[in-house]
């Protein structure tokens, strides 16, 4: 089946076809890359998304990926952004083996097309021709008969007249037969060019015409295996991405099924949990008798409230407990027993006395409590400046035992660093010592001395945060003890000494928060004044006291005693109604003179000796 045999006459359709051809595959180049630029724009897409979900980094985001679910979606954006990536691979590989191939291969096709169409319009203008000679051969030979007969007709006419004249005569007959060679010539002209036009004719029809179609069917055909080559190449591009966007959602599928509902909620009580047992069974207050307070506990209560009365019945108290909200408890009444001293107009408490303001000054400077008081007010302007304390003690007690573990694995990492540089460093210098021609021994010294320098200042401040991490670990509640009411300060570790204090890093449910404030962060400097307390002598004792009744020190610069605990003092009554004692180290602070029994001894036992409860 051939296009020269079978469509030796139709070489305009054939034109009109290979045109309609060429551009059936541009078409086909054209949607491969519209389809290229679906993919860069899907794949551009994909990519953003990704990105616009991932965490920012130092931001609380971050801090949430540590969840399994968090870290399982953490890992889907990650595998949608190499599912984006094989989208990108399906545009290049289509640009670079569908497109440009295409692309290429159209220019060759119209210039293939050109010349073999040029070639078939050639040999149809030479058959033309040839065609064009045998008829104006034929029109002579066709008037050179004519001629011929006309001429034979006079010749004989003239030579019928007796009236026309030999000569005349004579002169038909020669023209008559010049006309009847012309024809001849005419004659034997036409027949040989017939013949030649026949023989172009059929050269042109069986030779060719079928070689030039032949040609243009073979072009015909490579355009049609080509073009379904390329949309056999469009499918393996796609298939050849498949096993690897396989992997993609196979590790989707696998960070889904890593997440751990378990692991997730363990995580929460590890980043929330405050380290404090639940608080104690509330006290009965009994309204239905009149309420006879001790004058020194009522004075300590009004010295809170600034002068003001106590709260009356069934209005709320706007103390605070940590971590829950407590209404404040009036002091308890004087047991029965009790001297006429510790009933209502008793001793006032210190702060309330009218007394010279040197002599205020000097026993607020002598106070122990209150000077933990002035180091808590101070430690609790700096957080609410926006400074937080170095001993993370504004933090609840997990929440502080875990950052003080961080600070010490940094800062351990800080030192293993330090001490890899100054390892390469004496390498160093011990290759300049062997080979003085590779550098200068000498040059590395000063950083060396710096580099010790800086190993030693961070073995200090590990020390320093491995000693409050000890003590945090120390002082965290077992859970076998006995669960109490927490004041609203942090008792264990001296965060604050007053109750703004707590109250400032208090929410209004009652729960711990810390104030972000958002105001210029500025840390109050360490003053000559805030060494001499930290280097100050503790009180020598001056004797002994047992404790008469109970008396809960809830107020500023109070202690708490049990009735029958016997106590140190470190300063008997002035007057004002109070007397300062010590029960250990740490502990120390004024209690009513009338709820204690003292015996004053300058000979008294050593400060640190613990004393003994004794009974009645």
């Amino acid at each position: 089946m051939s296009w020269g045999t079978e469509l030796w006459d139709q070489f305009d359709n054939l034109e009109k076809h290979t045109q309609w051809g060429i551009d059936v595959l541009e078409k086909y180049i054209k949607f491969v890359k519209e389809r290229t630029e679906i993919e860069l724009s899907y794949a551009k897409q994909l990519r953003n998304l990704s990105k616009k979900y991932q965490p920012k980094k130092n931001s609380k985001e971050e801090e949430e990926y540590r969840y399994t679910s968090t870290r399982a979606f953490l890992a889907t954006l990650n595998e949608m952004n190499d599912y984006a990536g094989q989208h990108e691979v399906i545009s290049e590989n289509m640009t670079s083996l569908i497109t440009a191939e295409l692309t290429r291969y159209v220019q060759e096709l119209k210039q293939e097309r050109k010349s073999h169409f040029h070639d078939g319009r050639k040999a149809q203008q030479h058959i033309e021709t040839c065609w064009k000679q045998l008829e104006a051969s034929k029109r002579r030979f066709e008037r050179d008969c004519k001629e011929a007969d006309r001429a034979q007709q006079y010749f004989e006419k003239m030579d019928a007249d007796i009236n026309v004249t030999k000569a005349d005569v004579e002169k038909a007959r020669q023209q008559a037969q010049l006309r009847h060679q012309m024809a001849e010539d005419s004659k034997a002209e036409y027949s040989s060019t017939l013949q030649k036009f026949n023989s172009e004719q059929h050269e042109h029809y069986y030779t060719h015409i079928p070689n030039i179609f032949q040609k243009i069917q073979e072009m015909e055909e490579r355009r049609i295996v080509r073009i379904g080559e390329s949309m056999k190449t469009f499918a393996e591009v796609d298939r050849q991405v498949i096993p690897i966007i396989g992997k993609c959602l196979d590790e989707i599928t696998k960070a889904a099924e890593s997440v751990d509902h378990k692991n997730d909620s363990q995580m929460v009580i590890e980043a929330f949990k405050s380290g404090f047992e639940p608080p104690g069974d509330v006290d009965f207050e009994d309204f239905t008798q009149p309420m006879k307070r001790t004058v020194s506990e009522s004075s300590l209560s009004n010295s809170r409230g600034d002068g003001k009365s106590e709260p009356k019945f069934g209005s709320k108290s706007k103390g605070k407990l940590w971590p829950f909200i407590k209404k404040n408890k009036p002091p308890p009444p004087p047991p029965a027993s009790a001297s006429p001293s510790a009933v209502p107009n008793g001793p006032q408490s210190p702060k309330q006395q009218k007394e010279p303001l040197s002599h205020r000054f000097n026993e607020f400077m002598t106070s122990k409590p209150k000077i933990h008081c002035f180091r808590s007010l101070k430690r609790g302007l700096s957080l609410k400046l926006g400074a937080g304390p170095e001993d993370f003690s504004n933090l609840p007690p997990e929440q502080r035992r875990k950052k003080l573990q961080q600070k010490v694995d940094e800062l351990n990492r800080d030192i293993q660093k330090e001490m890899d540089s100054r390892d390469a460093l004496t390498k160093m210098k011990d290759v300049y010592i062997k080979n003085p021609q590779m550098g200068d021994a000498a040059s590395v010294d000063h950083r060396l001395a710096e580099l010790g320098q800086n190993i030693e200042k961070l073995r200090l401040e590990v020390q320093k945060f491995e000693g409050w991490l000890a003590e945090v670990e120390g002082r965290l509640p077992a859970r076998s003890e006995q669960p109490r009411r927490q004041s609203g300060v942090y008792e264990a570790q001296n965060a604050s000494g007053v109750n703004s204090c707590a109250q400032d890093r208090e929410s209004p449910d009652g729960s711990y928060t810390e104030e972000q404030s958002q105001e210029t962060e500025m840390k109050v400097p360490a003053t000559d004044f805030d060494d001499e307390f930290d280097d100050e002598e503790p009180l020598p004792t001056i004797g002994t006291c047992k404790a008469l009744y109970t008396f809960e020190g809830q107020n500023e610069g109070t202690i708490s005693v049990a009735e029958g605990e016997m106590l140190y003092v470190i300063e008997e009554d002035k007057g004002d109604g109070w007397t300062r004692i010590r029960r250990n180290e740490d502990e120390e602070g004024y209690v009513p003179t009338s709820y204690v029994e003292v015996y004053l001894d300058k000979n008294a036992k050593d400060v640190h000796k613990p004393l003994q409860k004794i009974s009645e």
